[in-house]
């Protein structure tokens, strides 16, 4: 039997154009990932040109159209089956509006530990303070928050000169250097099975608590919001993700029951421990440079409504961030479905390879 080749040219060149484009993109741009949609159209392709190529070796003797198809197939074969470690162009805007809240996300349970953790103790601090307030110049480690906070308050509002003037972003750069040191150190501790990360955010819970109800009970309650909400609202969740990924780096430590080595375990997570802490450090600097240029004025220079509307405002817009920002679609289980690690799009390439790989053996 022969074919009429130019008939059969003339149907099926389409198809080998679109596949010879998509194969250009990929080899152009290896880090780049085909949605599921593109990735069947892909194994389509494959399959139809290598029937092609079947035909052509049987019922046809013209070498051009062969040689052709014969490298189409072999592209697609070595785009199918790679396994070596593609290169991957870092986007931070892609990291930090998809990634870095995608992965925040997926751990978030220890990330209610956390903040568990914290919160009770807040609340210790608080029964502390309360049951003996001269406890505070051995609780807390600062000097300026021994005295009685109406005394600080009526003294900070009185103050009619700029105490950072010229030493801001020197000031800034030591808050944000001291902050991230703290969360690496929160992080580290996961190294304890997650025992020390929780006793650090404890303790940090209990020093919050304790100054808050301090100011809250001498009736600065205005103050207290007006100085710490705009900076405290990135900057305590910060501190709760750095012991988010110390309890990640614990929960690999231990395995809970996973059959793989320890060495799989932490290859497993590594990305995700290193996408929590740059995110803790992008909050920590705008925290930081908040801190410095905005929380350190108090009225009459900025209204405390102001202020706690700027810092009310932050925390609306990081919750939204945090839970909505990189969700791909709608519906139940989206999350469930985004991928582990930074540029993925499509988890199941897999199984479709395996598919791919039994067309082409078969």
């Amino acid at each position: 039997m022969i074919i009429d080749l130019q008939k059969f040219i003339t149907e099926e060149r389409p198809f080998w154009s679109e596949l010879e484009a998509v194969l250009e993109k990929l080899e152009k741009r290896p880090e780049l990932r085909l949605s599921l949609s593109r990735l069947e159209r892909f194994h389509y392709l494959y399959q139809r040109v290598s029937g092609d190529l079947a035909k052509i070796k049987t019922f046809s003797a013209e070498p051009n159209t062969r040689v052709y198809l014969e490298s189409l197939v072999a592209r697609a074969f070595g785009e199918i089956h790679e396994t070596r470690q593609t290169p991957h162009r870092f986007a931070p805007l892609h990291w930090l509006f998809s990634t870095f809240p995608q992965t925040f996300r997926k751990h978030v349970r220890a990330f209610w530990i956390c903040l568990a953790a914290m919160l009770v103790g807040g609340a210790f601090g608080g029964f502390v303070i309360v049951v003996d307030p001269d406890v505070k110049e051995v609780l807390l480690p600062f000097s300026h928050l021994h005295g009685d906070p109406s005394e600080r308050v009526a003294k900070e509002e009185a103050a009619d000169d700029d105490r950072l003037a010229g030493g801001k972003t020197y000031f800034s750069s030591n808050l944000m250097t001291h902050n991230t040191k703290v969360s690496i150190f929160t992080l580290a501790l996961g190294m304890t099975w997650g025992i020390g990360t929780l006793i650090m955010l404890f303790y940090n819970g209990v020093i919050l608590g304790a100054v808050a109800l301090d100011y809250v009970l001498a009736g600065e309650t205005a103050f207290l919001l007006g100085w710490l909400l705009p900076h405290g609202v990135i900057e305590i969740p910060a501190i709760v993700l750095a012991g988010q990924a110390g309890l990640v780096l614990a929960s690999a430590l231990i395995g809970w029951g996973k059959s793989i080595s320890l060495k799989e375990r932490l290859r497993n997570i590594s990305a995700d421990l290193v996408t929590l802490i740059m995110g803790v450090a992008v909050m920590l600097i705008w925290a930081g440079i908040v801190e410095a240029f905005f929380s350190q004025y108090h009225e009459p220079v900025i209204p405390y409504e102001v202020k706690i509307g700027f810092g009310v405002l932050e925390f609306i817009l990081l919750i939204l961030f945090l839970a909505k920002s990189g969700r791909r679609g709608r519906g139940k289980g989206v999350d469930a479905k985004l991928h582990r690690r930074n540029t993925q799009t499509y988890t199941d390439t897999k199984d479709v390879k395996a598919d791919l790989k039994l067309n082409a053996q078969s």
